[in-house]
Formats: C-alpha cells, sequence, structure tokens
C-alpha cells in the first residue's frame, strides 16, 4: 500500500508572515491547524518539509540534520522572495531549534517555541519516538509484525549517527541561544514525555530579548499542537505576535 505523502502549505493574508516548523519525524500537518487560526487572524502562514520527512522511515534517515538547517533557511527565503519582510517563526520540538538558530542569523519579529529540547540527556526518548513513527508506517504499509519488528530494529541501527547530528545541533543552539535579542515566547507542556521540560526554562533565562515570555501548560502534551491544549495556546500565541512590533 502506498502511503500518501503530506505537502508543505501557504496560506497567504496580511503581509505579517509567521513561517511555521514542524518537529522530527513530522511535517506541515504538526502545525497545520496553528496555520488554520493565525490564517484567519490576518497572518500569512508558511510551513515547509524538511528533506526526509513526510516519507519513509528509511528516508528520514538518508538525510542529514544541517540539511533541515538548508530547508529552514530556504524556506525563510521563499518568503522573503515573496516580498514579507515581517516575518516571525514559530516552531514544534526540533522545529523550535531550528526556529531559535533562525532568529540568530536573520532578523525576526519573533520566535515561539513549543516544547523545544535544549537537554540531549536522553537520547532513549529521541529514539522511543522514531521507533513508534516507524512502526506505524509500516503498519499503513500492511507488512506483518515480524517484519516490521525485524525492518524497524535495522532503521534504529542505521539512525545513530543521524542522532549523534541532531544532538550536534541542540547543543550548538544552546550554546548560542545567549545571543538572541528576538522577542520570544516559549511553550512547555507540563506533562512532556518526550523530553526534559526544563529546556522551556532554560531558553527563557538564557534569552538576552527585553521581550520574552514563558508559559506550561498543564493539559499539553509534547505533540501541543494537537493536544488538549492546542486552543488556549493559539489565542496566547495570537495574543503575543499581536504585541510584536511588526
Amino acid at each position: 500500500m502506498k502511503v500518501k505523502q503530506p505537502e508543505p502549505f501557504m496560506f497567504e493574508a496580511g503581509d505579517r508572515a509567521v513561517l511555521l516548523l514542524h518537529g522530527f519525524t513530522g511535517h506541515s500537518a504538526d502545525v497545520r491547524m496553528l496555520g488554520r487560526f493565525l490564517h484567519s487572524k490576518g497572518y500569512t502562514c508558511y510551513a515547509p518539509i524538511y528533506r526526509g520527512h513526510g516519507k519513509s522511515p528509511e528516508e528520514l534517515i538518508d538525510v542529514t540534520a544541517e540539511e533541515w538547517w538548508e530547508d529552514v533557511v530556504e524556506a525563510y527565503q521563499t518568503l522573503k522572495d515573496k516580498g514579507y519582510t515581517k516575518i516571525a517563526v514559530a516552531g514544534l520540538s526540533l522545529g523550535g531549534v531550528l526556529g531559535l538558530r533562525l532568529a540568530c542569523n536573520q532578523p525576526l519579529q519573533g520566535v515561539i517555541t513549543m516544547c523545544s529540547p535544549m537537554y540531549f540527556d536522553n537520547e532513549e526518548q529521541l529514539t522511543i519516538g522514531f521507533r513508534q513513527f516507524a512502526k506505524e508506517y509500516k503498519q499503513l504499509e500492511r507488512k506483518n509484525e515480524e517484519i516490521i519488528k525485524q525492518e524497524v530494529d535495522q532503521l534504529l541501527e542505521a539512525s545513530k549517527g543521524l542522532f549523534q547530528q541532531i544532538a550536534a545541533s541542540i547543543e550548538r543552539v544552546k550554546e548560542n541561544v545567549d545571543m538572541l535579542y528576538t522577542p520570544t515566547f516559549v511553550i512547555q507542556a507540563t506533562n512532556d514525555q518526550m523530553i526534559n521540560p526544563d529546556s522551556a526554562n532554560y531558553i527563557y533565562e538564557n534569552v538576552e530579548s527585553e521581550k520574552k515570555k514563558i508559559k506550561f501548560y498543564d493539559n499539553g502534551t509534547h505533540a501541543i499542537t494537537f493536544s488538549n491544549a492546542k486552543d488556549e495556546m493559539h489565542e496566547d500565541i495570537y495574543t503575543f505576535l499581536e504585541s510584536l512590533e511588526w
């Protein structure tokens, strides 16, 4: 069975644009509801899909973490080429890490991180996420459980180098986040099962921006854009964006 491949989206509205960045193993659906909400409020929203994402787990581990960064820079340039000069970025999980890196390298109106890791203190948790993604993908292909287990085990062995790259990219951003002066909104689910929630405190305490905000959501999960916290979070993000100097 062929699995339908997701696509990037661009919802154009006013002259204020928000670049929406998905997480590791995810794709544009991670941020589609947020994009629809912000679009309804007059914001242009663009969500790219990084190389290897939205495809098979084999294709995902056949790229590098640095290529994802290149894809984010290219997405930012796409908005610039379309004439948008006022751009904010919002990213889920690894997308938030990439958003912070973008804010350190390009002029942005604001940056929003959602459940974004700063500590690579439990690689096993990311491995669990990748294992689940790979298993579900192969179930969609209607393979039997024995073959799925065998192929997932092979994938986990082959992905070790990529996880080392992810760790290095997170560490790079962590070391440089104190150079960030862009207005920042840090969002974190209290009961995040995937990353260390104290990452949020690290980002908030170390960014140098005079305008920064942090909020923990008790009814959120790591995939907070799909969680019961999403409606409250949408309103909070909109309020933050409206408070910026566009």
